[in-house]
């Protein structure tokens, strides 16, 4: 099968700069080596390819949107690249790249104190450390102020009870950002490895996200100083904004996952023989790739757009749910029809589509539900709150 050099049928390169080209060569050469051999064999094993995070952290892939502490400092759109890219791979190693980044460097960056910012970040940033975001909860997803997870103040410190589900890297974390109930209102709270009180189980069974780490993290009268607290997390808003940077890189990331499926589709439609001749010559086929092609291009100018947006500092929480909610739903119908297009072939792990279209049924899920971000956007027009 030829090479995977992207889908560009716009001429959308020139708005890049040079260093966002250069970027998205190199992790797509780490991508192609490192990543594509051997990720159908993890799927299948239901295991994370730990081997990598230390070649992701020296390509400074981990925080690479953040600034300072050994963080990069890319724009947004060289950010997504690298998520692009990332997930042209896999969605459970983009996962966890975003997780690191926007779940958890993020609200340390953004919330925490100078003390909690030089401990972490750097650790974090070289890939010594591994974090995790804890919001979601058993019985609530998408109303996370719903939580019961909740933290009472006993002296100096706080005691923590609850449980969070469906959580990227729990178990293997160092560092937890765990959401909580306190008299103050939702705070943010730094729940280190091995801290007394601390459950955690890896949810087994699973058809999407294989090749990553997913828990449940349980909390029993855990007791953690008050200088765990990130001392500028205020309410729901500050976990609200962490899930907006990892959106961003959702949207991006989808259209890795797209591309993927639409290289795969196309080049075995141009070699597989029926009727005497490829199927790439019948019209249906056609259709088929005109439609990938159409809607992965509009996908492409709606994350640039927004991508310029958050440097200029104008993105709005509705236009990333808008990118978020449009391209995740596009990546999955791409990788839908490309796995028809492959008859049974699409089924196996060959050929990668049907594991991109496993990860996409859980990525249109998680981050906000494609539901949820509709009525986000729903709000956005109406000024009605549809959810409430």
């Amino acid at each position: 099968m030829r090479t995977f050099d992207g889908l560009d049928f716009y001429d959308l390169d020139v708005f890049l700069t040079e260093e966002e080209k250069l970027i998205r060569k190199t992790v797509r050469e780490f991508v192609e080596k490192e990543v594509i051999p051997i990720i159908e064999d993890y799927n299948e094993k239901a295991k994370f390819p730990s081997q990598l995070i230390p070649k992701m952290a020296e390509l400074g892939l981990l925080g690479a949107q953040l600034k300072g502490y050994g963080c990069a400092g890319l724009g947004a759109n060289a950010y997504g690249l690298i998520m692009q890219e990332l997930e042209r791979g896999d969605s459970g190693l983009r996962s966890f790249v975003s997780v690191q980044g926007a779940l958890v460097m993020y609200p340390i960056l953004t919330f925490g104190s100078e003390e909690q910012k030089e401990k972490w970040l750097p650790l974090l940033q070289q890939g010594k450390a591994i974090g995790c975001f804890g919001l979601t909860e058993p019985d609530f997803g998408s109303y996370p102020s719903g939580m019961r997870t909740a933290a009472k103040k006993d002296g100096s410190s706080y005691i923590l009870n609850g449980t969070k589900m469906w959580i990227t890297n729990g178990s293997v974390a160092d560092v937890c950002v765990i959401w909580a109930k306190t008299d103050e209102g939702i705070r943010g709270f730094l729940v280190e490895k091995g801290t007394s009180g601390v459950k955690t189980s890896d949810i087994k069974g699973k058809i999407s996200l294989r090749a990553s780490v997913t828990s449940e993290i349980s909390l029993t009268d855990v007791k953690i100083p008050a200088k765990n607290i990130l001392p500028k997390s205020e309410g729901l808003k500050s976990a609200l904004m962490c899930l907006n940077q990892a959106r961003y890189g959702i949207s991006w990331g989808a259209l890795g996952a797209a591309m993927a499926c639409y290289h795969i589709a196309l080049e075995y439609a141009k070699e597989r023989i029926q009727f005497e001749k490829p199927i790439a010559s019948f019209q249906l086929v056609q259709q088929k790739l005109a439609w990938m092609v159409q809607e992965i291009t509009k996908a492409q100018l709606l994350a640039w757009r927004l991508g310029k947006l958050k440097d200029e500092g104008k993105i709005k929480p509705h236009q990333v749910s808008l990118a978020k909610k449009n391209n995740v739903w596009m990546a999955l119908e791409v990788a839908r029809m490309a796995r028809d297009m492959l008859g049974a072939n699409g089924t196996a792990y060959e050929y990668h589509v049907g594991r991109h279209m496993c990860n996409l049924e859980a990525v249109k899920t998680y981050e906000g539900t494609h539901d949820i971000h509709t009525l986000i956007v729903g709000e956005a027009v109406t000024g009605i709150p549809a959810y409430r």
